[in-house]
């Protein structure tokens, strides 16, 4: 099970420079895990995409549907007050923004602190630096 940042999420349903790549990651492993506000983020990310037209409404109706299917699978690490003090730490030895912590320390509560060998996909480069820093491995292998 991969951990998954909302920036690696947007090019399993939306036709980007990375879809190929992250797409070969979930079929490899297609068991999801997010954080709480995933689907916020890439719902707003889609709504973002249909008033620049990139999507029709219909077109982002069924990206969001996909999603949606996509996150109830998922395991999802829940907010809560050992999140906000993972972030606040981070956010103390990390050039992130308050959303890249949020999602680092749902990370870093999904593998109990023990992020050795496992893995986090996402497309920010503040966050893949931070991850590997925290000692996950990041993937994909180039963003």
């Amino acid at each position: 099970m991969r951990f998954w940042d909302s920036s690696a999420l947007i090019p399993l349903f939306a036709l980007e420079a990375h879809s190929q790549a992250v797409g070969t990651l979930a079929e490899s492993d297609p068991h999801m895990a997010i954080w709480w506000a995933t689907p916020v983020e890439c719902a707003s990310a889609v709504h973002r995409l249909r008033r620049e037209r990139v999507f029709s409404a219909g077109e982002a109706a069924q990206v969001l549907a996909a999603m949606a299917a996509a996150f109830d699978a998922a395991d999802t690490v829940q907010a809560g007050n050992a999140l906000c003090a993972k972030a606040m730490r981070l956010l103390s030895v990390h050039p992130l923004r308050a959303a890249d912590a949020l999602q680092l320390a749902a990370a870093l509560i999904l593998v109990r602190d023990a992020p050795a060998g496992r893995e986090l996909v996402s497309l920010d480069e503040r966050l893949r630096e931070a991850a590997l820093l925290e000692g996950f491995r990041v993937l994909p292998e180039s963003a």
